[in-house]
């Protein structure tokens, strides 16, 4: 039961909320001045300290602030007579829970103690959640407690002190580059730089530059010399985000950092040798894209001596609870705010959602939600705006005897999901049920200029994309299990109807975690 201390230099006072709180269950002590409740309070270690506010040498708030020092801090409540509640308010500011106005209401005292227990047993829930999270479930910053993380967390310590390069796959916003970080803080280089560089942002004519520096005079406006990112990671890591973006030129380059551990610079003649470890990633399927000649087999084995595969945030929704309530605590402290928790409404319709946006979604999803609630509680009306509808229309689209080329279908998709967007990137994804970047990899992908042109573009859709859209992963994840029917289950056969090798066919299988196996 918990522990109450009273402070009053009123005996009667004392007396009076020591019957009340002792025929309700607690356990009591009480004191007549703060510096007889102060020593009390350290022998004792109170829930609750119960306080009046003016009082002889030490009053109500300097006990607070000294009560704050405690190794246990307990709760305070202030009680006050009615002309001094400006200075209950103002100690409240100071950390004080609530305050109660004299004379006291047996009901009010009653309620004001419940509310203050719940609150400290939330706050140490939220504290034993943070150090669980920590403790067992977290490398710098990895939340979560599913096999497939349990899983990346095992891979990460073992591959941390060895130079071998990692390749981390899975959609945009799963925590690839936390994963290359974990990596990289958790091995033998982490009092090195982490150097990180997305290959999809930087234009390809100065990508080189960026990744391997130039000398003097190598283009116009290069002044003098300037060290890349291999350089400046000098003993550290180099983390390649988007590698399947990488043009065909500059891939040769990385193969020969990987190869001989040295570098050019644009515009240079001499090699410098370089000491740094690569770990890349990318949303792409590698398989594909060598298939169609858009990345080379022998960088991309170099690149995958152990691959880690991020699974979407929709395939390890036991993780999101963790997830949810550690960005309530981290945007608490960002905004200065005291969010106790989530609601089970709220918390029902996060873990029931899809995530298109992965953790990043998640994120800003909770970081709008702690900065715009108004209440000690996130509730459903705090996240449900941002939290876009799943439901879509089915296409119907079966599968000829011939079968489909699932890439055409893709890029038609695209094509006239821009078109009916008015060539609003955006506006196009959402048409898809995709996120942006998502989105934008697959018109880079498929080489697409614009919804206008539109030569090279089979028609194999039978209908156009309705006004409320449609889940293009949906349509992937309906034709694969169609595929696999037509085909007697003979994952090979599948993946032929479908226009696509075999392994490219099962890793789409897997990550849509279909229940039946595919066979070769």
């Amino acid at each position: 039961m918990a522990v109450i201390l009273i402070v009053d230099d009123e005996t009667l006072q004392r007396d009076i909320l020591t019957t009340i709180l002792s025929d309700e269950g607690y356990e009591t002590c009480s004191a007549a001045s703060g510096e007889e409740a102060l020593k009390l309070a350290k022998a004792t270690e109170p829930d609750i300290v119960l306080t009046d506010l003016k009082m002889g040498k030490m009053d109500g708030i300097e006990l607070l602030e000294k009560l704050k020092g405690l190794k246990q801090p307990p709760t305070v409540i202030l009680m006050t007579a009615f002309g001094t509640v400006d200075s209950a308010v103002d100690a409240m500011k100071k950390g004080a829970f609530d305050y109660l106005t004299k004379p006291l209401d047996k009901e009010v005292v009653l309620l004001a103690i419940r509310r203050a227990l719940e609150r400290k047993e939330l706050m140490q829930r939220n504290l034993e959640l943070r150090k669980a999270l920590n403790d067992l479930f977290s490398i710098q910053g990895i939340i979560g407690h599913s096999k497939a993380i349990r899983d990346i967390i095992h891979i990460v310590r073992k591959v941390s002190d060895s130079p071998a390069t990692v390749l981390i796959l899975g959609e945009s916003g799963t925590g690839k580059e936390l994963i290359a970080k974990a990596i990289h803080y958790n091995s033998g280089r982490r009092e090195k730089a982490f150097m990180a560089v997305n290959c999809a942002a930087i234009p390809e004519t100065l990508l080189e530059s960026e990744l391997f520096g130039y000398e003097p005079g190598a283009f116009t406006g290069a002044t003098q010399r300037k060290k890349g990112l291999f350089e400046a990671a000098g003993g550290g890591t180099v983390f390649l985000d988007e590698i399947g973006d990488l043009p065909m030129m500059t891939q040769s380059k990385i193969l020969r950092v990987l190869q001989e551990r040295e570098i050019m610079r644009v515009g240079g003649r001499e090699p410098i040798k370089v000491d740094v470890r690569i770990v890349s990633a990318t949303n792409k399927d590698l398989h594909e894209e060598m298939k169609h000649n858009r990345f080379r087999e022998d960088l991309f084995y170099r690149l995958k001596v152990v691959t880690i595969l991020m699974p979407p945030l929709r395939e390890r929704r036991e993780d999101i609870p963790d997830l949810a309530k550690f960005f309530l605590q981290k945007f608490n402290h960002s905004f200065g705010k005291n969010i106790l928790k989530i609601d089970d409404a709220a918390m029902k319709a996060v873990i029931g959602y899809s995530w298109p946006g992965n953790v990043r979604e998640l994120q800003s999803v909770m970081e709008k939600a702690v900065l715009m609630c108004e209440s000690d509680t996130i509730g459903l009306g705090d996240i449900r705006g941002e939290l876009r509808p799943i439901p879509r229309p089915a296409l119907g689209i079966e599968i000829p005897d011939g079968g489909i080329d699932l890439e055409e279908l893709e890029k038609e998709l695209l094509v006239k999901a821009m078109a009916k967007s008015n060539n609003v990137l955006a506006r196009a994804a959402r048409l898809l049920d995709m996120n942006y970047d998502a989105f934008w990899y697959s018109w880079k992908k498929h080489a697409l200029d614009s919804a206008e042109n539109q030569s090279g573009v089979k028609c194999i859709l039978p209908v156009e994309i309705p006004d409320a859209g449609i889940s293009y992963e949906e349509l992937e994840k309906d034709l694969l299990q169609k595929a696999m029917e037509k085909a007697g289950n003979v994952g090979s056969k599948a993946a032929k109807l479908l226009n696509m090798s075999y392994r490219s066919f099962a890793y789409r299988w897997d990550k849509y975690g279909l229940n039946r196996p595919p066979q070769a």
